[in-house]
């Protein structure tokens, strides 16, 4: 192991086996929406990264599930991974692209702002200039038309650029790059993998997990 931190960036996708213990073990956690890794990715949920934008916050927001979510009231932070204004400039562009997607940039983070600040959590919103240094990583990897990177994406950048402290090792799990069919996930698996080949990232495979078993 490192001196510093691990960091374990755990997305919603298929998570291998063995690998609960090894994410309960982590410095932190973070997950995404409605923490659907829990279980099989383990348990343990420092922060909790949402999509403050369209229907999932909708969603979110309603109804009070996701607020007595087991992983939500664990947390001790709540994330926005996206930027109020850069999505009200990306409405006029969808309006005349993409006239179906007319409630994609609604925005719904002055009401995860409201609930962080009613139950005590840290509260962090993640700047335009890392959107859009995404979108400049992607055009390196043939994206093609998309409408805007996933929240995972977004949410590895902003640790890698802004939380990770030297030292400290960060790990994805549950990430398959697939999904919305507006989100350029090809690309965004070639990002990564560039991310991992250059040392700024790890993946939890079972090389990995036999390593944190034992100490390394």
């Amino acid at each position: 192991m490192t001196a510093g931190r691990t960091i374990m960036i755990v997305g919603n996708g298929p998570v291998l086996g063995g690998a609960a213990a090894v994410i309960d073990t982590a410095d932190l956690v973070m997950r995404f929406n409605d923490c659907r890794s829990c279980g099989a990715g383990g348990d343990k949920t420092d922060i909790v990264a949402v999509c403050n934008t369209g229907r999932p916050a909708l969603a979110m927001l309603g109804g009070g599930a996701w607020k007595t979510n087991a992983a939500v009231r664990q947390a001790s932070a709540i994330w926005c991974v996206r930027d109020g204004g850069k999505f009200q400039v990306l409405r006029q562009q969808l309006a005349v692209t993409h006239p179906d997607l007319d409630d994609l940039c609604d925005d719904y983070t002055d009401g995860f702002r409201a609930f962080a600040k009613a139950t005590g959590r840290a509260f962090h919103t993640v700047p335009a200039s890392t959107h859009e240094r995404v979108d400049a990583g992607l055009k390196q990897f043939d994206a093609g038309a998309y409408v805007v990177p996933s929240s995972g994406l977004i949410a590895i950048v902003e640790v890698l650029a802004h939380w990770r402290r030297p030292g400290d090792r960060v790990v994805l799990a549950g990430f398959g790059h697939a999904g919305w069919e507006w989100h350029p996930f090809a690309a965004e698996r070639r990002y990564v993998d560039d991310l991992i080949s250059t040392g700024q990232l790890f993946r939890l495979d079972q090389n990995t997990i036999s390593a944190f078993a034992q100490g390394a």
